[in-house]
């Protein structure tokens, strides 16, 4: 059975990380984004890798490198930054990944499919500029 919402550890720390480097304004280093969230630095240099393939992020090389946005923070959406590490959100009404129940209403009415479309549509308009003024997603 499908969760509500699909979100490995990989894409909330790349989340979180892209967020850090929206509030820097500077090229962040992996080592400095791993301390500030607690995780391994190899594990998240994995996903930082996968921000930069997919144009979230650019990396420098040299004393003062890092990574920093490839856009301007107020163009890059939190669902952006989900979708390049997870693929499309889920929208579809049924928590089965095909609808297996022969039922003419889901048991739980429409719950399921407006919780995937608010989340759908926070992380739409949500940029990272937006997250980065709240502390963060």
């Amino acid at each position: 059975m499908a969760a509500l919402l699909r979100m490995s550890e990989a894409t909330a720390l790349g989340l979180h990380a892209a967020v850090l480097v929206a509030e820097a304004n500077r090229p962040v280093s992996a080592a400095d984004m791993a301390k500030q969230l607690e995780a391994s630095e190899a594990h998240l240099a994995k996903v930082l890798q996968s921000l930069t393939r997919a144009g979230i992020l650019r990396s420098k090389r040299g004393p003062k490198g890092g990574y920093e946005l490839a856009q301007q923070a107020a163009s890059v959406s939190l669902l952006d930054v989900y979708e390049s590490l997870e693929g499309k959100l889920p929208l579809q009404a049924c928590l089965f990944e095909r609808e297996q129940c022969d039922r003419v209403q889901c048991i739980l009415g429409g719950l399921v499919q407006s919780v995937r479309t608010d989340i759908a549509e926070y992380l739409r308009k949500t940029s990272l500029e937006d997250a980065a003024c709240t502390g963060g997603p």
